[in-house]
C-alpha cells in the first residue's frame, strides 16, 4: 500500500514554488495576447507595407471589434501608432518588443526542430511555448541549437 506524502517543511516550500510557478504563468499569459499582436502587426509590415485592422482580424481569426479594443490598449501602452486610412504601425517599443518576440520564437522553433519534431509541429508549438518559456530556459535551448551540427 503506498504511504501517504510527508507533510514536512518541504511541502510548505513547495507550496510556495507551485504559487511562485503558477503566478510566472498567469503573467505570461496576460502578455502573451500582446506579443502576438505586435509580432503579427510586425510580420504583416514587413510583408504587406503596413498592417490594417481587418488583415489582423483575419490573421488571428477575430472579429473587427475584437483587434480594435487591443489595437486601443497597445496604443495607450506606447506599442503602436495608428494612422486615420492607413494602419497600424509599430513604435519603437513595439518594434523591440516584436524583435524580442520573433528571436524567442526562433530558438523555440530551431530547438523542437533539433529534436525531431516536424517542422509544421515545431512552427505550430513554439507559437505557445515562447510566452511561456523563462530565459534560462531559453538559454539553455540557443546553446543546445548551437551545439547542433549544420
Amino acid at each position: 500500500m503506498p504511504q501517504p506524502p510527508d507533510h514536512g517543511p518541504r511541502e510548505t516550500r513547495d507550496a510556495e514554488s507551485h504559487a511562485e510557478a503558477f503566478q510566472k504563468t498567469r503573467d505570461a499569459r496576460r502578455t502573451e495576447l500582446v506579443e502576438d499582436y505586435v509580432e503579427l502587426i510586425a510580420d504583416l509590415i514587413a510583408e504587406e507595407g503596413e498592417a490594417r485592422q481587418v488583415d489582423i482580424a483575419r490573421r488571428l481569426g477575430v472579429a473587427q471589434p475584437t483587434v480594435a479594443k487591443m489595437l486601443k490598449r497597445l496604443a495607450e501602452d506606447g506599442l503602436i501608432l495608428r494612422k486615420p486610412y492607413r494602419g497600424v504601425f509599430l513604435t519603437a517599443e513595439g518594434q523591440r518588443l516584436a524583435a524580442e518576440c520573433h528571436r524567442r520564437h526562433e530558438i523555440v522553433e530551431r530547438f523542437l526542430r533539433a529534436i525531431g519534431v516536424s517542422d509544421e509541429v515545431a512552427r505550430h508549438d513554439a507559437e505557445g511555448i515562447e510566452h511561456y518559456v523563462s530565459r534560462e530556459t531559453l538559454e539553455a535551448f540557443s546553446r543546445f541549437v548551437a551545439s547542433q551540427p549544420v
